[in-house]
């Protein structure tokens, strides 16, 4: 039988929108990029592409072409312990295991012994003389460390610590040169480019796993200076022993050091970005350490709230909530209330543009910081300290029953009297009202009050006295921006943290 003209045509036209969606799909997949993004890249360098296969994306080549650069790490540790206690390789990957009762009574042994702890991650080497990038987390302590490479198990030696970043540069002699991994760019990944990830999860070589950039810039507060943290999330999968492999792109460069998961989520984990072990490699090569600049200020980011209670427009700009005494940027004048919106000749759109800025600057150093203060634009000359190598954390703060309020705030407060100030351990130049009760639909709440916390001023004049307090907020029309400046104390380490909350008055 045969078939029509026009159901000739009709299967032409499918077979052509099916070839025209294949060639959109294998664009959409960047596999129709040839070659490498380094034109002349070095004799040991290794890279590679993700490659086609039946119109769907193979990332086989590219996982071939970095696997030799990619290392196993095992960190041993010798610890005194109980003579029962005894050394399981399985509980690597199964946890403690039960024992039976009579077993432990076979043997008499000394009180206590030395034992060997074993604890592991991945590396990747990132010269052909045998320097390994990895996590600060997989080496710290280790009392040995042995790198697996090539089915060859090398002792390595710590270059460098950084654990602000969690970072570590550690190295190892082959006695040849080796197989390198080239450092990409993180800054220019965007959320939904592809990625993979190479380590040795549960000591399982050389694991491939992919997925997708699913956010940059993440800070979750899991290392000592948690305002340095930048993460790029990815979908995937990172597990243990994956910590301090690298996550490369599909040109075969590293944008990305695998550091932590989500223990109550799936393919939820996050990486170090290249951009920051470029930033530190040199001092961690050369010195074994990370020394960064340090203005001496609580910084955050201008809210349109916030913004319009201090009458700026735009939210560009990092507002100052507390210049540390004696620090650099307090002794250079700056104060609580600024809002930086250049450093040097660098524009502060937010926090994080200031941080990397005065992080990659050196102690010592001189910056110019252009502020806005008071409805006017000034400069300020700020020379830099040393950053410190912990941030303190902030306690939480009982309730006690309330005095004065207001309900529209939907808050309660004491004054704070000198026998309130030696009950909860606070100096005595605390000044202000302290909340004993933010109800949960305050609008205080809605911008991180809480009880416990001091409100110090409203829109910058002194809130001492319950009465002062009140009558600050009474003055302001209604419609206006509130502008409070609260202050937080914890008596665990005798400091204060601040910071500004707008409320649009009703």
């Amino acid at each position: 039988m045969k078939s029509s003209p026009s159901r000739q045509f009709v299967t032409f036209l499918v077979v052509l929108a099916a070839v025209a969606f294949g060639m959109v799909l294998a664009s959409g997949f960047g596999l129709t990029v040839p070659g490498l993004a380094d034109d002349n890249p070095g004799p040991q360098m290794v890279s590679g592409t993700a490659t086609a296969a039946g119109g769907l994306p193979s990332f086989a080549d590219l996982a071939e072409a970095v696997a030799p650069a990619v290392v196993s790490i095992r960190a041993d540790s010798f610890e005194s312990a109980p003579a029962q206690r005894r050394v399981d390789p399985f509980e690597f990957f199964f946890g403690p295991r039960r024992r039976q009762p009579q077993q432990e009574q076979e043997q008499e042994e000394p009180e206590s012994r030395r034992f060997r702890q074993e604890s592991g991650g991945s590396g990747f080497v990132i010269s052909a003389e045998g320097l390994i990038a990895t996590n600060n987390h997989v080496v710290e302590d280790a009392d040995r460390l042995v790198v697996t490479l090539d089915d060859r198990d090398f002792e390595a030696e710590v270059v460098g610590t950084d654990p602000a970043t969690d970072l570590a540069l550690i190295k190892i002699d082959a006695g040849h040169p080796l197989k390198y991994l080239k450092l990409g760019d993180s800054d220019g990944l965007r959320v939904g480019d592809w990625i993979m990830a190479i380590g040795s999860p549960l000591r399982l070589d050389h694991t491939v796993t992919v997925g997708v950039v699913s956010a940059k810039g993440r800070s979750i507060g899991i290392t000592p200076e948690f305002s340095l943290e930048n993460f790029i999330q990815t979908d995937a999968a990172i597990n243990f022993g994956n910590s301090g492999g690298p996550l490369v792109n599909v040109r075969g460069e590293v944008v990305g050091i695998a550091t932590a998961i989500n223990y109550g989520a799936e393919n939820i984990g996050f990486a170090v970005p290249v951009s920051t072990l470029r930033q530190v490699l040199p001092q961690l090569r050369d010195e074994g350490r990370v020394t960064r600049g340090y203005l001496g200020v609580n910084i955050g980011n201008l809210s349109f709230e916030l913004a319009q209670s201090f009458g700026i427009d735009g939210t560009d700009g990092a507002v100052v909530q507390e210049a540390l005494s004696g620090q650099p940027a307090g002794d250079a004048g700056v104060r609580a209330g600024d809002i930086i919106l250049r450093i040097d000749d660098v524009k502060v759109t937010d926090t994080r543009d200031l941080i990397d800025y005065v992080s990659a600057q050196q102690p010592d150093d001189k910056v110019k910081l252009h502020i806005w203060r008071d409805g006017k634009e000034q400069d300020l000359t700020v020379k830099l300290g040393e950053r410190p190598g912990t941030d303190t954390a902030v306690a939480e703060t009982g309730h006690e029953e309330s005095g004065g309020g207001v309900d529209w705030l939907g808050v309660r407060y004491q004054e704070l009297t000198q026998s309130l100030r030696e009950d909860h351990g606070m100096p005595d130049s605390a000044r202000g009202v302290w909340l004993t009760q933010v109800e949960p639909d305050s609008p205080l709440y809605d911008v991180g009050v809480r009880v416990g916390d001091v409100i110090a001023e409203v829109n910058g004049q002194t809130a001492e006295t319950g009465s002062a307090f009140e009558k600050l907020i009474n003055d302001v029309p209604s419609g206006a921006y509130l502008r409070l400046y609260v202050q937080r104390y914890d008596p665990r380490t005798e400091s204060w943290t601040s910071f500004f909350a707008p409320v649009r008055k009703p």
